[in-house]
């Protein structure tokens, strides 16, 4: 595999929407998506009102990377060979001889290398982005109530209830419906949890256009959710950046399915028409697959086999099946990397803003949490007599794994030239290499660290 990766090498460049290019005021966005799952638990199916009161501490429970077993109620972090390095019953930690127990140092029941688990399923869920977090801290709650109603009886049995919840704040009508509490409060006041592309990031993709590449959109999120984000974000010229716009992309379906199974449609005022039987022109379109998508770059571009970049924040949406199924590069946006060094955010919010709308402090999301550790490393006890030694998470493995690079944001890059060269991660097999511009701090010394 290639050592470098350089944008001007790409006849095409992807991106995902919701917090790739779109970056989000995190600790209002988070309340809000808590909000709208809590209220529905609480008015629609009798959960008890203390789900509604949220205490700043409580956000450090929120982590990428951790698994909710939907039977027993216990949420894990994983090292990357699939053993079990810390674990909670609801918000609750298990003591190190509880784990040892419970998990000893085994694979996980559920864990499956081959496939990079990238399945969710009736048995689990696995929280791997920022719309996700606000729910694992919901449903620990949940799952702390509902001990204390059954006395610790298992299995648990509330995710039809998140199911729902979902359904009702999030179905792809609830925008033009004013349906839930997310969409109406997002159009009352965007400005409360968007943050607008910065001046360096709009004129970087006009220059990704006028070098000749073609610029694709592919958002899960439906076209009139995904209109109001690009408007406030890039301005209401923002179509003509882009060659492609695909909305309710239904990833990572959109890789992973055949062509039969997931039709490319056309839209009508934000309705989706008729299945096409191939994608023929560029233009805006909902749901589809990444196989007709390719076909018609192939037209556009001329070539045999163009070469594909995508940007994304979700490892499971975004970077795992656009590598695994479509062998493109990918571009793994981690916002862990920002302000990891000095504990200074690098963030381009003028400080008056940002402190406009936040109450009392809640940890960032995307900063260490005391309760699960490092997103990146962690430690195994060692034997009796022996030292503790640092494993690699399995989230942290993922990424080395299928992500050409990663970057905190794409305002790190934005002002780089075209042509500069990154180091990817395929460079010596190294965990560190492709991290830009710096790998996390916690990685930087990785002498001692083993992959057991």
């Amino acid at each position: 595999m290639a050592q470098h990766f350089s944008l001007a090498a790409c006849d095409v460049v992807g991106f995902d929407l919701d917090h790739t290019l779109c970056r989000y005021n995190l600790p209002e966005s988070a309340r809000l998506i808590y909000n709208s799952f809590a209220q529905f638990l609480v008015k629609e199916k009798g959960y008890d009102k203390e789900l509604l009161t949220v205490t700043p501490e409580d956000w450090d429970f929120c982590c990428k990377g951790l698994a909710l077993d939907l039977e027993d109620g216990n949420f894990i972090k994983l090292a990357d060979n699939g053993t079990v390095l810390r674990a909670s019953h609801g918000t609750k930690m298990l003591a190190p001889e509880v784990l040892a127990e419970e998990y000893g140092r085994k694979e996980w029941k559920h864990f499956m290398p081959a496939s990079g688990m990238a399945c969710r399923s009736g048995k689990y869920y696995f929280y791997d982005n920022y719309f996700d977090l606000p729910g694992a801290l919901l449903c620990a709650r949940v799952v702390d109530s509902l001990t204390k109603q059954n006395n610790g009886q298992k299995p648990f049995d509330f995710w039809k209830d998140i199911v729902a919840g979902i359904q009702h704040n999030y179905k792809t009508s609830a925008f033009k419906e004013n349906c839930g509490i997310y969409f109406p409060e997002i159009k009352r006041d965007p400005g409360r949890y968007l943050h607008t592309c910065p001046e360096s990031v709009k004129k970087w993709l006009r220059q990704l256009k006028n070098a000749g590449k073609i610029l694709m959109l592919i958002t899960s999120s439906h076209s009139d959710y995904c209109r109001l984000l690009c408007d406030y974000i890039l301005g209401n010229d923002f179509e003509y950046l882009f060659d492609i716009v695909i909305t309710n992309a239904l990833k990572p379906g959109f890789f992973s399915h055949l062509p039969s199974q997931r039709p490319f449609r056309t839209l009508e005022n934000d309705e989706e028409q008729e299945a096409l039987p191939s994608l023929d022109k560029p233009g805006w379109y909902s749901q589809g697959n990444a196989v007709h998508l390719y076909e018609l770059l192939k037209k556009m571009t001329g070539k045999p086999e163009p070469k594909v970049v995508y940007f994304g924040d979700s490892m499971h949406s975004d970077i795992f099946p656009a590598c695994h199924y479509s062998n493109w590069e990918t571009v793994l946006i981690l916002e862990e990397l920002r302000g990891d060094r000095d504990g200074k955010p690098e963030d381009s919010e003028p400080l008056e803003k940002k402190g406009k709308y936040e109450g009392p402090k809640a940890k960032p999301l995307n900063r260490l949490s005391k309760k699960w550790g490092s997103f990146f490393i962690d430690s195994v006890s060692g034997l009796e007599n022996t030292e503790d030694s640092l494993v690699y998470t399995w989230s942290c493995k993922r990424i080395s794994a299928y992500s050409t690079i990663a970057i905190p944001s794409i305002e790190a890059i934005a002002e780089l030239p075209l042509d500069y060269k990154f180091t990817s991660f395929s460079s010596n097999n190294s965990k560190t290499a492709g991290y830009y511009p710096n790998p996390p701090l916690v990685l930087s010394n990785d002498g001692k660290l083993t992959t057991k």
